[in-house]
């Protein structure tokens, strides 16, 4: 993460050299399609039939700007995400500002998601193998994941979450072309239903829509990962300490140029893996009156596979829901470590910045969150609840996001950088949509409240 100019270099100006250096987007990709894709996507499918997939297409399109800005931010700043956001207007409580502690407040609640993750890999090993119980497997996995992470550097994150999601991804692109062959098949009038915002979404899934908004496509929690991700990849040491020179503009542009290829390629890998997903459950599981639910969520899901390739199918998109649902706890586990130990770092409780106090957080961090999302599991039993409560949060920590994003867009690019009017139409439009979740969710709270009362 050294930004002292000794790793200056030149971006690669092809397509090809460009290559070599992409990666950081497609972690999150490891991270996004496990809980989001796979558990809340299918859900809101099998909830709302085909009407909504224009909210899900929308989740996965707009956000992106605003992870572009934080992106741009860590390359020409060298900042770490609190670092940052620690910069923010507003009052401190000791070294820590008002942004800090208000996403660690939410984070007290973002467990649930991840922790109806691991519950959801210990119920398909139990499906693999009946005779060995699923609170055994969700406690092999807890200490797995830490093995895997609490020394993991970033090429060895890189590599396993691209050959986790990849294999699963085309299994499911097969799913989606076999359905065509079933009862099940979809038609161009039902495509056309839902790509067609303006008829709505039925009040009755207003709220599933809300939490899958929230957690399909990139979240709050990713937008904030990709900067370690970019900085560890050496983007910004790349670039170098800023400079107002000709030479410096010139790199810092050029690596911010590969920085949105990697994050526009990753945003379509996991757009069509949405997109995918949400057509099966809408298909398949809606067509049934088929809901994910409790310890049957899997084997519920599972039936998008039955029943478009056949019975055959079940061991296999067990295999690969394993894989999928193991990638988004390795992807999690490995951002969070790097979250949190800067958190701690901007409130004054350790130096991220010294490599023997992060490391040593890391690996304590890498250790206590799998054991606190197997607790949780076994509390609340109910892995579809869980992501979708975890989403809900995902929707409200955008928001800091969104705060942080227009932050580092007008009050710290430097002048050299601006960007064009179409990239500003597009972040306003991010910006915007956000805004206009977080009023939807505001107003749902409300009517939810009236009704209990």
């Amino acid at each position: 993460m050294a930004n002292d100019g000794s790793m200056i270099a030149d971006p690669p100006r092809s397509f090809g050299g460009m290559l070599r250096y992409l990666g950081p987007g497609f972690i999150l990709t490891a991270s996004i399609v496990g809980s989001g894709e796979l558990i809340a996507t299918t859900a809101l499918g099998a909830e709302a039939g085909f009407v909504a997939m224009w909210v899900i297409i929308a989740s996965c399109l707009v956000k992106v700007f605003v992870q572009l800005e934080f992106g741009k931010h860590a390359i020409h700043s060298g900042e770490t995400t609190f670092e940052a956001l620690n910069q923010l207007p507003g009052p401190k409580l000791g070294k820590g500002n008002w942004a800090t502690w208000l996403w660690l407040l939410m984070m007290t609640i973002k467990p649930l998601q991840v922790g109806g993750i691991i519950g959801g890999v210990g119920l398909i090993l139990n499906l693999l193998f009946p005779a060995v119980p699923v609170w055994v497997w969700v406690c092999l996995a807890a200490p797995t994941v830490s093995l895997m992470i609490f020394r993991g550097k970033y090429r060895f994150i890189e590599k396993l979450s691209l050959l986790m999601v990849g294999a699963f991804a085309l299994f499911t692109f097969a799913c989606v072309a076999g359905v065509q062959f079933t009862e099940f098949a979809m038609t161009r009038e039902q495509i056309v239903e839902g790509l067609s915002f303006w008829n709505g979404i039925p009040v009755a899934v207003v709220g599933v829509a809300i939490a899958a908004f929230g957690i399909t496509g990139v979240g709050g929690d990713e937008i904030m990962a990709y900067n370690y991700w970019l900085l560890e990849k050496g983007y910004a040491a790349r670039t170098g300490p800023r400079e107002d020179t000709p030479e410096w503009t010139l790199r810092a542009r050029g690596w911010i140029r590969v920085m949105y290829w990697d994050a526009f390629l990753s945003m379509l890998v996991y757009t069509f893996m949405t997109v995918a997903f949400y057509l099966l459950g809408a298909a398949i599981l809606h067509a049934q009156g088929l809901r994910p639910e409790g310890f049957e969520t899997v084997r519920t899901l599972s039936r998008m596979y039955t029943d478009s390739l056949g019975s055959w199918a079940e061991t296999a998109f067990l295999v690969g829901a394993f894989f999928v649902l193991f990638s988004t706890l390795f992807a999690a586990l490995a951002a969070w470590s790097r979250l949190f130990s800067d958190a701690f770092s901007s409130v004054g409780w350790i130096d991220y910045r010294d490599p023997v106090s992060r490391g040593r957080m890391i690996a304590i961090l890498s250790f206590f969150f799998p054991a606190l999302w197997a607790v949780l599991f076994f509390f609340f039993k109910d892995p579809v609840f869980m992501v979708l409560a975890g989403g809900a949060i995902t929707a409200a920590i955008l928001l800091l996001v969104v705060v942080g994003a227009v932050h580092f867009r007008y009050r710290r690019l430097p002048a050299s950088l601006k960007p064009s009017p179409g990239y500003d139409l597009g972040f306003w439009i991010s910006v915007i949509s956000i805004l206009l979740l977080a009023a939807l969710a505001v107003w749902k709270a409300v009517e939810q409240f009236q009704k209990a009362g």
